[in-house]
């Protein structure tokens, strides 16, 4: 009974790892500052019958607004969003570069500082993967549940893990956005106080010399 439990833990094991190369996605996110009257552009390489998730915020800037299109390999704008605060997109991809550009030319003064994140799936060949992964197995009757069970659960678990990163990171971008607001309404009502305050000294200097001006003696007095 030792060797057979044995058996089965290596087999389970070996199952796990090759389970984990299944389904891989890449997720990479990036913040950039994009002066004003400029445009900055990427590209991304994929391959045929893959998905591309893109999602970006205006994290800083006037008006919080960017133009945002996505080009195809052919050229093909596929996506194009007119000073959008932000957005999601998601498109199944052929094989070639695809680019997707900011485009802050609408603006001659105010740089914007833009956060994005890509999300590509299905760019491993998973095909030959899992039949190849069977070759693994021996003796697959020592073990209490089907392997095909253990993969759909590895699966489910990696997808909530890569889920939960996902929203952390969008979250984080969330809370830069409304940090930034929040200085810059600060900014803005210490400066209009400022100024208010001012104004009232001034009127009120102004009030008291006119005052102490019509109770003056303007009157010569003789000796």
């Amino acid at each position: 009974m030792g060797k057979q439990a044995l058996l089965s833990l290596i087999v389970a094991w070996h199952t796990v790892q090759v389970c984990l190369s299944f389904s891989q996605s890449v997720d990479s996110d990036f913040t950039f500052t994009l002066p004003a009257g400029q445009k900055e552009c990427f590209f991304q390489a994929m391959k045929k019958e893959a998905s591309m998730e893109i999602e970006y915020q205006v994290l800083d800037g006037a008006g919080l607004d960017i133009n945002f299109y996505l080009v195809s390999p052919n050229g093909e704008t596929l996506i194009f969003d007119d000073r959008q605060s932000d957005g999601v997109h998601t498109v199944e991809t052929e094989h070639g570069d695809y680019q997707f550009c900011f485009d802050n030319t609408f603006s001659h003064l105010s740089e914007k500082v833009i956060f994005f994140e890509l999300i590509l799936d299905h760019m491993n060949d998973e095909g030959n993967e899992q039949e190849d992964w069977k070759n693994y197995i021996i003796g697959t009757d020592l073990l209490d549940m089907k392997l095909e069970d253990i993969l759909e659960t590895i699966n489910s678990v990696k997808g909530r893990l890569t889920k939960s990163v996902h929203i952390q990171t969008l979250l984080k971008a969330f809370e830069a956005r409304d940090r930034n607001i929040q200085e810059s309404n600060l900014d803005r009502v210490n400066f209009w106080s400022t100024f208010n305050l001012l104004v009232m000294v001034v009127v009120s200097a102004v009030q008291v010399y006119m005052l102490r001006s019509l109770f003056e003696d303007k009157r010569k007095s003789r000796p």
